[in-house]
């Protein structure tokens, strides 16, 4: 019972985080008047997730602890992830445009291979959008080198692409089944999502969970030994201060 107990409280703890995180993406947007406080915004939640995941020790972090990593990510991104999305944005918005215009207009029988090449180009490319702002949370390297590495993380990890999909694909449905949950965690998820299925499936260097979390096992059972050394001493002291009583 008492486990339960601790992992319900733990699940808590991280629901409380993304909602925290997307309530402060909503204020830091507004303080950046939309146009400037976007981007920064949206590497901010990309930067908590990944300082979170890092914190082994103890992820059961309170509002504050929450609030103050993003406001910290977004002042110092205000500029850099700017240059780096709206590049993004524009090209993105070009092929989405691309695709409304063969889906609405007849072309014939070309229009339907075209349709069908423009969808997949835009899976493509949004996969390559959620992967880059992970990997640029992850390295602190150029914008041209996150691109190069998103392109190629998106085709050399078949398996986190795909699960990054899925995931997404089940937010969208729980999102427009209960459309309260588009209100509470908005784009906190899908950058939730990213991080952690990247944790779980991307293996990169520095935020593996083949390489942290076996960490994360033995800092615990040091301390479980430590406590258990600690308390086998105790006893020890209250026996010997038994024996001087009766003494």
């Amino acid at each position: 019972m008492n486990r339960f107990a601790v992992g319900y409280e733990y699940i808590c703890r991280i629901i409380m985080m993304v909602v925290v995180a997307h309530i402060a993406f909503i204020v830091h947007t507004v303080l950046g008047l939309g146009v400037v406080g976007f981007f920064p915004s949206i590497a901010a939640l990309h930067t908590t997730y990944r300082t979170w995941l890092l914190d082994v020790a103890d992820r059961s972090w309170t509002i504050k602890q929450t609030w103050t990593v993003f406001h910290r990510a977004w002042k110092a991104e205000l500029k850099s992830a700017n240059l780096f999305g709206y590049p993004q944005f524009a090209l993105w918005a070009l092929l989405i445009w691309e695709y409304y215009l063969t889906n609405w207009n007849d072309f014939g029988p070309i229009g339907y291979g075209l349709s069908g090449a423009l969808l997949v180009i835009n899976i493509f490319y949004g996969l390559f959008v959620m992967v880059s702002w992970v990997l640029r949370s992850n390295f602190d390297e150029k914008p041209i080198w996150i691109v190069k590495a998103s392109l190629q993380m998106v085709v050399a990890r078949p398996l986190n692409s795909l699960m990054t999909v899925i995931l997404f694909l089940v937010m969208v449905w729980a999102y427009y089944t209960w459309p309260g949950l588009a209100a509470a965690f908005g784009v906190s998820v899908p950058a939730f999502i990213a991080m952690m299925v990247a944790y779980s499936y991307a293996r990169l260097p520095g935020m593996d969970v083949h390489v942290i979390e076996p960490l994360e096992d033995r800092q615990r059972r040091r301390a479980e030994r430590k406590a258990e050394d600690q308390r086998r001493a105790d006893e020890r002291r209250a026996a010997r201060e038994q024996a001087r009583k009766k003494r």
